[in-house]
């Protein structure tokens, strides 16, 4: 990766690809944001730097998702969750390797990567939740 690669969407998942889960903090008012955006929303800075998300959070809400997209029919039913890494940081993914009767508001969660970037649509590398 380059030295300072601009705060996308694209460098976010070449981070993903290097197992990395990576904000933006605005240098102004330090609010991480995350997926990574070229203008904080919080004071309109475009002065950003990337910062290393924790591994591990907490799980605020989740749904189980029984009717799936033609891509994700094999992972049917599947769990999608917000995942809370403090000082308001949170990341909506998918959480795997949880049966689904044992997923709890509050349990804590660890980030994990999917490196294979699929030949169809997603194609990208995949970050997901998992039990820590």
């Amino acid at each position: 990766m380059a030295a300072t690669p601009a705060p996308t969407i694209e460098n976010f998942y070449k981070f993903c690809a290097e197992k990395r889960l990576m904000g933006v903090t605005c240098t102004g008012c330090k609010k991480v944001i995350v997926p990574p955006r070229s203008l904080c929303p919080q004071c309109g800075s475009s002065d950003m730097k990337w910062t290393q998300l924790p591994s591990k959070g907490k799980l605020v809400t989740y749904t189980v998702i029984h009717v799936s997209p033609a891509q994700f029919q094999e992972l049917s039913p599947y769990a999608v969750g917000i995942v809370e890494f403090g000082k308001g940081v949170r990341l909506p993914g998918m959480i795997r390797n949880v049966k689904l009767e044992n997923l709890k508001i509050g349990m804590e969660l660890q980030t994990d990567f999917e490196v294979t970037i699929p030949t169809e649509w997603p194609r990208w590398p995949r970050y997901f939740f998992t039990q820590s």
